[in-house]
């Protein structure tokens, strides 16, 4: 465990979340949004200052990080990667963040909306921080934990070990990505550049936690083409596309099948997107489960009820287009079973237990092991993300530098 080092994290997480890095769902560029490199250009500027000589921030928006190897065994190299934007589903401009010391347990009236309100009783976690610090935003945006938390985080554990020299470790890499939050975070990667022999992405939530296990997602996209004709001449001609898509989305089951009526290891299939014209219209669907053969299964199901509706307007036709967007991160990590074992070792080292749990989601820990880079997710301690009541304990945070600081020598150590 970390003995007497004064820990920068808090510091570092409300500077960061004050900078407006949300990524955008609608653009074509990449990064999706210029701003996210705001913060890049701070985490490259602080890393310099460190003494790490190796930094470099890319025209894409991806930061690539290597502190050299000080031990003189033959360690695998280990990333450790956080994504710098915010999600769209809520305001990330003037984020105002609030550290309560000693939160007392009350609850938390924002103070820029006296409606948001963050309770226990909403927030049983929250009862864990009673005594301790914790962050929150001021009411009107989100808070940013999801995930400057993790980027916080790492560059804390990169603090420690440029100001420990005499703590041994292999040759660390970071990686910090922008778009993460609309599905691109490692489109234009590098992996060569990267060049690591495995990762651990910092994007979880409560202390403790670690997933090696995510949805695996695919993306439906239907398009209707209806006939179109002058609404004052439109008997018996006209079929409008925008009323078959709304047909679609209501056929859905009810009680099932959705996000709002499933949990666990159960699947679903989310309409997420509408657009178009009474000529054309499309809906786009997220399709997600944890078994990768079961996502066909969906989209069948899906494709039989587009078809059913569509035979009540025979003049209609439809493109059904199915993209892949991730694969479940366990199916690689199975394959290497000691990238789990060490992070469960460190867990156990700083006193934790383990508590693991697949994710409802997807990190770029997904994509990254698909990329030859096998990649499990540790605990940054954010919760009630993507919201105005998003927060996080700043011991949560501590503990997470400690994990990763003991990760690396678990990894010297075995090597």
């Amino acid at each position: 465990m970390i003995q007497n080092y004064q820990h920068t994290v808090t510091k570092r997480f409300l500077k960061y979340v004050t900078i407006d890095t949300q990524s955008d769902p609608q653009s074509n560029s990449q990064p999706s949004t210029q701003k996210q490199k705001d913060l890049s250009r701070i985490l490259v500027e602080e890393l310099i200052e460190m003494g790490i000589k190796n930094v470099e921030l890319d025209e894409f928006g991806y930061v690539y990080v290597t502190i050299p190897s000080n031990s003189k065994k033959n360690i695998p190299t280990i990333c450790f990667c956080s994504h710098v934007d915010t999600a769209p589903d809520c305001s990330g401009t003037h984020v105002q963040p609030i550290l309560h010391k000693e939160y007392d347990g009350n609850d938390i009236v924002l103070p820029h909306d006296n409606s948001q309100i963050i309770s226990t009783s909403k927030y049983p976690y929250l009862k864990n921080h009673i005594g301790k610090d914790i962050i929150t935003a001021s009411g009107s945006t989100l808070l940013g934990a999801d995930d400057k938390a993790g980027v916080a985080i790492i560059m804390d554990m990169a603090h420690y070990l440029i100001t420990h020299p005499e703590f041994e470790h292999g040759c660390i890499k970071i990686l910090f990505t922008p778009d993460e939050e609309i599905g691109m975070g490692t489109a234009k990667l590098d992996i060569a550049k990267l060049s690591a022999d495995y990762a651990y992405t910092l994007d979880g939530g409560e202390l403790g936690t670690f997933e090696d296990e995510t949805f695996s997602a695919d993306a439906v996209t239907i398009t209707v083409n209806g006939v179109i004709a002058h609404p004052g001449a439109a008997k018996g001609v006209m079929v409008n596309a925008l009323k078959i898509v709304s047909e679609i989305v209501a056929a859905l089951p009810k009680d099932s099948w959705s996000p709002e009526t499933t949990n666990k290891r159960e699947g679903f299939v989310h309409p997420v997107r509408i657009e178009g014209l009474a000529e054309k219209a499309s809906v786009e669907f997220i399709i997600r489960d944890f078994e990768t053969s079961k996502l066909k299964e969906h989209e069948n199901k899906l494709e039989q009820i587009t078809k059913t509706v569509l035979q009540h307007h025979p003049k209609a036709t439809i493109d059904f287009v199915v993209k892949e967007q991730y694969r479940n991160m366990k199916e690689i990590l199975d394959q290497h079973p000691h990238v789990v074992d060490h992070a469960i070792e460190a867990y156990k080292r700083v006193g934790l237990t383990v508590i693991k749990e697949p994710i409802r989601g997807g990190t770029d820990g997904s994509k990254l092991s698909f990329m030859g880079l096998p990649c499990p997710n540790i605990f940054t301690g954010m919760q009630a993300i993507h919201s105005k009541h998003e927060w996080i304990g700043v011991s949560d945070m501590e503990k997470s530098v400690e994990v990763l600081v003991e990760l690396v020598k678990v990894w010297e150590e075995k090597s």
